[in-house]
């Protein structure tokens, strides 16, 4: 008699869905044209600190290693734990600061078009 296998069955767990960036915000229109998606790992040290920038595309992603905390300009602070969601801010400038105790791995997923910039550099 011929063996059946049992078939694990898939596990989807909705990460978010939302039109709010974290601090609240709410999420610009599509652009009109083309659309460009953009994925970037990002690995960040323990003890560094991203520039001041701002993001004129949409983008979100997943902390999958340590603890990113991301800074407004107005002093506002969200800390990203291992295995959270976040949804970025849209032309609102802030920065990213790894105060964990272990390096920072994060996927970022942009939504753009073609020659627009990821993120645009502030003093």
């Amino acid at each position: 008699m011929e063996e059946q296998k049992t078939m694990k069955q898939v596990e989807t767990t909705e990460l978010f869905r939302t039109s709010q960036s974290w601090d609240g915000a709410e999420l610009p229109d599509y652009p009109q044209g083309r659309p460009e998606l953009v994925a970037v790992k990002y690995e960040i040290p323990q003890g560094s600190k991203l520039g001041w920038h701002h993001h004129d595309a949409m983008n979100h992603g997943v902390l999958v290693q340590g603890e990113l905390t991301i800074v407004a300009l107005d002093g506002t602070e969200k800390v990203v734990h291992e295995g959270e969601a976040i949804v970025e801010m849209v032309g609102t400038v802030h920065h990213g600061e790894n105060r964990g105790t272990k390096p920072v791995i994060l996927y970022m997923f942009y939504l753009s078009q073609k020659g627009l910039p990821l993120s645009v550099p502030h003093e």
